[in-house]
């Protein structure tokens, strides 16, 4: 069944609703507007179109409420969310993230394929360049594995490069991760990340959206999802960043928000990490370490107690080491054979891969010999 509160309202309300988010020039500050004034999308569409201009509201707007796309585009988000694993979450619904909720311009609906209940998990936002090097597509992959492993959501944009790596990091090691689409769910972009995205859905994660199921990827949109991305978030942490990267964007809108900075060092030489070195003189949390981001979130509700030592030596002698030279194994079978739980494994495999030591492949650790 859809997620909302059919108590709450009519489906006619539901459907005058999904027509007044339609609209244009109709964002989430004039739909909150609206719905103050007039009480309910229903009364909102029944005014004259004089009761709007006293608003301050476009002619457009007004004009467009009796539209055949703005019906019909109505009714098929009705049809869609009668599909399994497909929901809407209204501002007004008490399920509603909290989080996303104290941003001065929430979004009014959300369309959710997957898992809708893990946006009120505790959730970390991770971002960095869409031409990311490999050292940094590997940096995310492994930071991701260990946060997810710690019992964190990792939220990002679904777009190519870190983003990418940072869902798959976290479906790695059966994580749960949330994409914040820059389109409609029924458009999606970039096309390259559908089947991740097929994949985020069936298996406990989550792809959200603000925009109507058919919006395409218009330039305008990207920055706007962002906000949704911190404001969802506990933190958010840059991999990789150019000056001129619309991570920085999101970075910047997780500071308003009042949500932590991390960003992660890199070469003075690499013109990806110059966006990184400005967050950080500009007040970023510099991390080197998983331990640096968990230590700063420590104690949050339903987030497994991250291990007492994450920077653990990365050289031959190494109990994981050893047991990955001797044969591959998964994350939950090296926690077996060395009898530690989860999250210190997940985060001591974050260090061995970034020494270099370790590889995953279809979820299997192999270790590399010296």
């Amino acid at each position: 069944m859809p997620l909302f509160d059919t108590a709450a309202f009519s489906p006619a309300e539901l459907e005058a609703r999904l027509r007044v988010h339609r609209l244009p020039e109709v964002g989430p500050k004039r739909f909150h507007k609206l719905m103050g004034a007039f009480g309910s999308a229903s009364a909102a569409l029944s005014a004259p179109a004089s009761a709007w201009r006293a608003l301050g509201f476009p002619s457009a707007s007004a004009d467009a409420r009796r539209s055949p796309e703005v019906r019909d585009g109505a009714s098929a988000a009705l049809a869609w969310l009668e599909r399994p694993g497909q929901h809407l979450l209204m501002w007004d619904d008490p399920t509603y993230p909290a989080l996303l909720a104290e941003i001065p311009d929430a979004p009014p609906l959300l369309f959710i394929a997957g898992d809708p209940s893990i946006l009120e998990r505790p959730q970390l936002g991770m971002v960095g360049s869409r031409r990311a090097s490999k050292p940094g597509l590997d940096t995310a992959r492994a930071f991701s594995r260990s946060l997810a492993g710690a019992g964190f959501v990792i939220t990002s944009g679904l777009a190519l490069g870190i983003d990418g790596a940072a869902h798959q990091g976290a479906l790695d090691v059966g994580g749960q991760t949330i994409g914040v689409l820059g389109t409609g769910i029924e458009n999606f972009y970039p096309q390259r990340h559908r089947q991740l995205a097929a994949a985020m859905s069936e298996q406990g994660s989550a792809v959200v959206s603000e925009f109507p199921l058919d919006a395409g990827p218009q330039a305008s949109n990207f920055p706007r999802r962002n906000r949704i991305i911190s404001g969802l978030s506990l933190g958010v942490l840059v991999v990789e960043a150019s000056v001129a990267s619309g991570s920085l964007i999101t970075a910047r809108l997780a500071a308003e928000q009042g949500r932590e900075v991390y960003a992660i060092p890199g070469s003075i030489h690499h013109p990806g990490a110059r966006g990184c070195h400005q967050l950080i003189r500009d007040g970023a949390v510099l991390v080197e370490t998983v331990e640096h981001i968990l230590d700063a979130l420590r104690g949050w509700q339903n987030v497994g107690s991250p291990p007492a030592a994450l920077a653990l030596p990365s050289k031959p002698g190494h109990p994981l080491l050893d047991l990955l030279l001797a044969a591959p194994h998964t994350s939950e079978a090296l926690a077996l054979s060395a009898g530690w739980p989860l999250p210190k494994v997940l985060a001591a495999l974050t260090e061995l891969e970034l020494d270099g030591r370790i590889s995953c492949e279809a979820g299997r650790w192999f270790g590399r010999a010296p």
